[in-house]
This record gives structure tokens, C-alpha cells and sequence, in this order.
């Protein structure tokens, strides 16, 4: 292999949504530059940050029916029964539901967990607390979608986070998505809920890092017992 394609297969590609915000940031970064060089330095390290947020790495998705990868890149923060939001119509009864924090060093391009049409979509405007905290489920602008899968329906919920101020969707109800595939994007912090079947049991921990389109989040098919964690 040569070294320039060494080169290129260390690359990540940029998501397109991110091409306007790293371009504002290299304009800022040059202006700075010529008024006071240690702004421009600084100015410099936020647009390579601004490029790092936006990167669209490839993923390997495991594809047997049945498994729920994680939608988004971040941390475990949360896993609970919770009443899922009434706009995504899924009852009023609480739902097993799996939440993923990301920080604004995570990718923030969002996977569909599971392969199946989209019945319904929502929006909802709101507030922006942090969205690693309970409240932001209720509080915090979201933007939620309804997946028919061969195994259940399936709540899936971007929540904007502190920082966030816009939720980009991919998709349109009536599509079908592949697992794995890209969905959605929330610029600058955020959260992703997925309300579960029920009876399904979790496989991951409160704690652990998830990756979107690769790491299983549960197995509807499956028939083990509970899993415990440790941490250390």
C-alpha cells in the first residue's frame, strides 16, 4: 500500500452540514490572525475542533435481526422504564428507554438502531438545559421518530442539548432505513432516547461508551438473563 493511501485511510470524511461552520471558522481565524496573532492561534485550534465535531466516520453495523445498535456516539447516561413523549404515540405507559449523551467531543451524526419504516415524525420546540439531566426529556427542544420494525416498534428522540440550537433530520416519515444508517444530526451537545419493546432486556451499562451504528444496545431475540457491570 502506498503512503498516500496509508494517508487517505486515516482520513475521516467531514459531514457536509459542517462545511459552512468550519468555513466561518477559517475566516474568523485569518481576520484574527492579522489583528493579534495569539487570537488567531486560538481562533485556529476552534476551527480544527470544528472540524474534528463534524466528521462522518464509516461504521461496521452488525445486521442480525433482532439487535438494537446505538443511534449515537457518547456515554450510557441513563437506563430506565420512562413514559415515552406523547407526540411520538407510543402510549402512555412507561417504556424501557436507553439514553446516549454526547459530548461536544462525540460525533454527533445519529444511526438508525434498527431496519424498518418510519410511521411517524415530531418536533418539539423547547428550552436548553443540559442534556445529560432527566428534565431535558420534557424540557429541551427534541425531534423524534417512530420506527415499524420486523421485531416492534421502536421511539427513537434527538434531544438538543446546552449548547445545541439546531436538530438536522436526514429522513422523511414514510422512508425506510436500514440499520445503521444516517439519520439525523444535532449541532454542538445533545442527547439521543430510544424507547424499547417491551419485555426486552438491556445489554449495556449505565456508564459505558456507545458507538452509533456499531455498539448493541439489545437483543429482542435474546432470552439471557439480566446482565451486571462492574466498573475499574
Amino acid at each position: 500500500m502506498s503512503i498516500v493511501a496509508s494517508i487517505r485511510r486515516q482520513v475521516v470524511p467531514v459531514h457536509p452540514e459542517g462545511y459552512v461552520f468550519i468555513a466561518a471558522f477559517a475566516v474568523a481565524t485569518l481576520v484574527l490572525q492579522w489583528l493579534w496573532s495569539p487570537l488567531g492561534w486560538v481562533a485556529g485550534i476552534m476551527t480544527a475542533w470544528c472540524v474534528y465535531f463534524f466528521r462522518d466516520p464509516a461504521r461496521i453495523t452488525p445486521m442480525r435481526e433482532g439487535l438494537v445498535v446505538s443511534p449515537a456516539d457518547g456515554v450510557i447516561s441513563s437506563i430506565g422504564f420512562f413514559v415515552p413523549p406523547p407526540e411520538l404515540g407510543l402510549g402512555d405507559r412507561p417504556l424501557q428507554r436507553v439514553s446516549v449523551f454526547m459530548s461536544v467531543f462525540d460525533c454527533h451524526v445519529n444511526r438508525a438502531p434498527m431496519s424498518g419504516r418510519i410511521t411517524k415524525m415530531s418536533y418539539r420546540a423547547g428550552t436548553f438545559v443540559n442534556a445529560d439531566l432527566d428534565k431535558a426529556s420534557d424540557d429541551n427542544e427534541r425531534a423524534g421518530l417512530v420506527i415499524d420494525t420486523a421485531s416492534g416498534r421502536i421511539g427513537v428522540v434527538q434531544i438538543a442539548g446546552l449548547l445545541a440550537r439546531r436538530i438536522v433530520s436526514f429522513t422523511r416519515e414514510g422512508e425506510t432505513l436500514g440499520v445503521g444508517d444516517r439519520f439525523g444530526l444535532i449541532r454542538f451537545g445533545s442527547r439521543v432516547d430510544v424507547f424499547l419493546p417491551e419485555g426486552v432486556r438491556v445489554l449495556v451499562g449505565q456508564g459505558s461508551k456507545a458507538i452509533a451504528g456499531e455498539t448493541v444496545l439489545a437483543d429482542i431475540r435474546a432470552s439471557e438473563p439480566a446482565r451486571s457491570f462492574k466498573a475499574g
